[in-house]
């Protein structure tokens, strides 16, 4: 099998249009999770109508509290992709339950289905691609399924540092597609520079593998918020564009904001529109509300919020 190799790639310095920006951010998606989600009194005052909206599901978190949420946030209007973390699902049994829980009471038609960050796994399952072979979602009916990327490989997968398991997994994910009903793509970590994201996104399709991928964005957030967020969460070589920030005292005291890796990657696609990033996916590590108000203030008309339209 051959393995990705991936070279360093400076990011676009020039002005981006806003169009392109607003083309970029089109159709953005968002996480949340139970806890944070009980913050927002209305989400139709934050975010557009139909917005896609991810239900992280963190160890410890009741299966109860997630469909919950998912219920919440299909009434008002928006498609819910709940996290399907293999390691934290016990058998097959409990994975057909949280199907037919969250089908049953939220509509939910769509999943992201990953490992999950759990050392040890709860059960029988410890990778996406075993809840994928299990068949349980075709059985379901699901529409849409997403699975993880790695820019910057993952130490979990990959402990050496190196990128050999997470390709080899993404060539299997690219071939299951093939084969299955539901629509799929690629939901990515968050990463801080555009050059190696466009030079990672490049090698994946020259290597076949032709997924849509939605590009992991962290959104506005004090900076000591983001690099203990990235370093839990193993973000790799781009969180120097954080360290070095940190270093100048002018921005220290500055909530850190996307734009400069959005730029890069908007102005990138203008250029480039058959490339394989199609959608943002953000990370609300400094509040969903942040998160919201900065793509009203850079998304155009794709950052409106349901209740202004």
């Amino acid at each position: 099998m051959a393995l990705l190799n991936f070279k360093k790639r400076a990011a676009p310095e020039t002005a981006t249009p806003p169009a392109a920006v607003e083309a970029l951010l089109k159709d953005y998606s968002i996480e949340v999770m139970p806890r944070t989600a009980e913050k927002v009194e209305n989400f139709r005052d934050l975010l557009p109508e139909g917005t896609r909206v991810y239900i992280a599901h963190i160890e410890g978190t009741p299966i109860e509290d997630m469909v919950a949420t998912a219920k919440r946030l299909a009434k008002d209007g928006y498609p819910v992709m709940p996290h399907f973390p293999a390691r934290i699902i016990k058998d097959r049994a409990t994975l057909a339950d949280w199907i037919a829980r969250y089908q049953g009471e939220a509509g939910v038609d769509q999943a992201l289905v990953l490992a999950g960050g759990v050392a040890a796994p709860h059960g029988e399952y410890h990778s996406s691609m075993q809840l994928l072979e299990s068949g349980e979602f075709g059985k379901a009916g699901f529409k849409r399924l997403h699975v993880a990327g790695h820019p910057e490989g993952n130490r979990d997968i990959d402990p050496s540092g190196g990128m050999d398991n997470v390709s080899a997994a993404l060539k299997w994910k690219q071939a299951f597609s093939e084969t299955s009903d539901a629509e799929m793509a690629i939901a990515t970590q968050f990463a801080f520079e555009a050059g190696p994201i466009i030079e990672w996104a490049d090698t994946l399709k020259a290597n076949g593998i032709n997924l849509p991928i939605h590009i992991g964005i962290a959104g506005p957030a004090k900076l000591q918020t983001l690099i203990k967020f990235a370093i839990a969460c193993g973000v790799g070589p781009s969180l120097k564009v954080l360290q070095k920030r940190a270093m100048d005292v002018t921005k220290l005291l500055l909530p850190y904001e996307p734009n400069d890796v959005i730029g890069a990657l908007a102005a990138h696609k203008a250029a480039n529109p058959d490339f394989n990033i199609t959608n943002v996916h953000f990370f609300p590590l400094g509040g969903i509300k942040a998160n919201a108000t900065w793509a009203i203030d850079n998304a155009g008309a794709s950052g409106v919020p349901a209740s202004a339209q």
